[in-house]
């Protein structure tokens, strides 16, 4: 594929650091930048993600969905020449696991509250 037609993102994290620039074919799909972003993600952060679902990716105001591509995702306003364009992401654990483990605090605290006596 020509170098032209790649499209050149950066993906700005929560402390405002960068990961990036990458250039990604128009073809490629949210979830192959998530998967990206997990491979490429800076050790010294204190909140990572587990998996690439735990990553959320913003473009003009929009949660990416993982099955569009990056030239579904362009915006207009994109299709400046030599233009990078930066996504934003954010780190939200998967509801399912988050409820798992509050459900264990939960059920960690009701067996500290609970109180017996043995009388012999």
């Amino acid at each position: 594929m020509p170098e032209e037609d790649l499209v050149e993102l950066k993906f700005r994290l929560y402390d405002g650091s960068d990961v990036g620039p990458f250039h990604y074919s128009p073809t490629a799909t949210v979830s192959m930048l998530k998967e990206r972003i997990l491979s490429e993600w800076p050790k010294d952060k204190k909140i990572v993600p587990r998996t690439a679902n735990d990553i959320k990716l913003i473009n003009a105001g929009k949660i990416l969905e993982n099955g569009k591509t990056v030239a579904q995702c362009k915006a207009p306003f994109d299709d400046l020449p030599k233009s990078v364009i930066t996504m934003h992401v954010v780190v939200q654990p998967s509801p399912t696991k988050a409820r798992s483990e509050k459900k264990i605090e939960e059920e960690e605290a009701i067996q500290r509250s609970f109180c017996s006596c043995t009388i012999m």
